[in-house]
């Protein structure tokens, strides 16, 4: 039985990918905190930022489920973060600012996010108030 059916979705902090977003958005502030200070203007605010865009257009999807374009507009926005924000992982990996085995972790973390995120997409209707 899935989050809908049991009826514990009461916000969009209820949400199984929500909560995952916010955990590895955490994650990844705590692991930028290390970062050269001359990545504080690029990839660390780069990081950061998209990461923790993914949580808060969910917020705004939420708040838009009366209107399905834009309920599944937000989400796509949150999709696009998520796969920004795996692309800031591989670089701070490769410029070895992050070790590989724990960007290897919050990457997939982002995948079940993105795919949370595409059967919201994918059905959208369920959700809309």
């Amino acid at each position: 039985m899935g989050e809908r059916e049991r009826g514990v979705i009461r916000s969009h902090e209820d949400l199984v990918i929500y909560q995952l977003a916010f955990g590895a958005a955490m994650e990844i502030f705590e692991l930028s905190k290390t970062f050269p200070v001359e990545e504080r203007y690029s990839l660390t605010d780069q990081m950061r930022r998209s990461s923790r865009s993914v949580c808060a257009n969910m917020a705004e999807a939420w708040r838009k489920r009366r209107y399905q374009a834009a309920f599944i507009a937000k989400l796509s926005d949150c999709e696009a973060e998520a796969a920004e924000t795996q692309v800031w992982l591989k670089f701070a990996v490769k410029c070895h600012y992050l070790e590989s085995d724990r960007a290897k972790t919050i990457y997939s973390t982002y995948n079940q996010v993105l795919s949370g995120l595409v059967s919201l997409i994918k059905n959208p209707k369920s959700w809309l108030l």
